[in-house]
């Protein structure tokens, strides 16, 4: 069997999705990671060139002082010669001496946290001692527990640990880690304070987007990061006094053209009753109907205040319509359910789709529910004859009518669904089409929270 080695695409794949996504835990990797890997280089360092280096010498000098010691009692193993070399080991070599008479070495050891330590003190008392030996460096924490084998018993030694190992060796790992942890929390509050500002900036750019103002905004924090802010305020104002303009032309044209309308409209009330002025009449209430459908697109309702509404009061207002255009019309709608929204655009949403609905169909079904991932969906079904699914996104386009399916309607112009999405978009949210369980078309307006 052959083993496949991953490619490197797949590898550049698994490292970019383990990477953190923010712009916050990046920084922070970047400045980081390198700290932490020179720490462990420093550290590994540390010791295996000086750590390691001086718990060989101290094992070595350990070492030769028991050897010292069991050649001088195997010289004289007399119980006064022994006294006297205890004596002399306590005072001179901080060694504590004594005999243990028929006992013989343990069996095996518990390892010591370093495996270097064992190795070093087994190493430096296999080169110092002919007789079989036994140590243990870990069951006293202040001291090293070595045994040697003599024909009169065991002699036992107990030496002050740091005699055998470099002690200050942790010290040294502390201060790292600590100068670690330290360098790591000034990190952190200097990356935060940078990716607030740029937080800020996002989140002033997503509520104008939203049609929210947010005049508290002031640009902060490094000089890149005020300039992009500058930039994106100049560009707000350029963006605002075009809104302002529209909306000044817009009420100038709605002015100027429901004036000669009014007035034609008059004069046809006044006018005999005919054929004639009855056509003229449907033609005069088909271009209002145009006009205010164009103005409606063109002008949008980004200048209305955002509110937190029932759906179900708004919903039941709009299905009025359809109820009065002759549709059987059925709410699901949880009366506690709301939404913050701006109220007048999201009912011309509704109702764009609801009499859309009303006009394609017999029987109209509209529910609205929270989403597990936050904010709502409303969801409008109607049994008419559908729309193609290759064509839903033609569907959205302005002033497209689908004359072969859904826009028959004499007075549509093919903006209502395009003014729905333009209206759930412009709250962050999307309107999609899909076939209703009713036989024909499916609306869903999703609405962030």
């Amino acid at each position: 069997m052959r083993l496949r080695i991953p490619s490197t695409p797949v590898m550049r794949r698994l490292i970019k999705r383990s990477m953190p996504t923010t712009l916050f835990g990046r920084s922070l990797l970047i400045i980081i990671l390198p700290v932490a890997l020179m720490q462990v280089a420093v550290t590994w360092v540390f010791f295996d060139a000086h750590w390691q280096a001086v718990t060989s010498r101290l094992s070595d000098g350990l070492a030769g002082d028991v050897a010292w010691a069991v050649e001088s009692y195997m010289d004289d193993p007399s119980p006064q010669a022994l006294a006297k070399l205890t004596n002399r080991a306590e005072r001179s070599m901080s060694l504590s001496i004594a005999l243990q008479p028929g006992r013989t070495l343990p069996v095996g050891r518990r390892p010591a946290l370093f495996a270097v330590v064992d190795r070093s003190m087994e190493k430096a008392l296999a080169a110092r001692l002919d007789a079989p030996f036994w140590f243990d460096t870990t069951r006293y924490p202040a001291y090293v527990d070595i045994r040697v084998q003599t024909p009169q018993g065991v002699l036992r030694v107990l030496a002050p640990r740091e005699r055998a190992i470099a002690t200050q060796g942790h010290i040294f790992v502390l201060w790292m880690t600590i100068a670690t942890l330290i360098l790591t929390a000034i990190s952190i509050l200097f990356i935060r304070n940078q990716v607030r500002a740029i937080e800020r900036l996002a989140s002033a750019a997503e509520a104008f987007g939203l049609g929210v103002d947010a005049p508290a905004f002031k640009p902060h924090g490094a000089r890149e990061v005020r300039q992009a802010a500058h930039a994106f305020l100049a560009m707000k104002s350029r963006i605002q006094r075009h809104i302002d303009q529209r909306t000044a032309l817009l009420a100038s044209v709605s002015h100027d053209l429901r004036t000669p309308l009014t007035r034609l409209k008059l004069e046809l009330a006044l006018a005999e009753p005919t054929s004639r002025t009855a056509e003229m009449k449907r033609d005069l209430s088909e271009m209002e109907h145009m006009i205010d459908e164009y103005l409606a697109f063109a002008r949008g309702e980004g200048g209305e205040a955002v509110e937190t509404i029932s759906l179900k009061a708004l919903i039941d207002e709009v299905s009025e319509g359809a109820l009065r255009a002759g549709a059987e019309v059925q709410v699901a709608v949880d009366a506690e359910l709301t939404c913050a929204v701006r109220p007048n655009a999201l009912k011309r949403a509704l109702s764009n789709l609801i009499m859309n609905a009303a006009v394609h169909g017999e029987r109209i079904e509209v529910s609205a529910s929270a989403r597990p991932t936050g904010g709502v969906e409303i969801v409008v079904d109607d049994d008419g004859p559908g729309i193609p699914e290759a064509r839903y996104e033609e569907a959205f386009k302005a002033f497209n009518r689908l004359d072969e399916s859904r826009n028959q309607n004499e007075k549509g112009v093919g903006l209502g669904l395009a003014i729905a999405r333009d209206v759930a978009r412009g709250h962050g949210g999307d309107v999609t089409l899909a076939r209703s369980p009713l036989g024909g078309l499916r609306a869903v307006v999703r609405l962030p929270g």
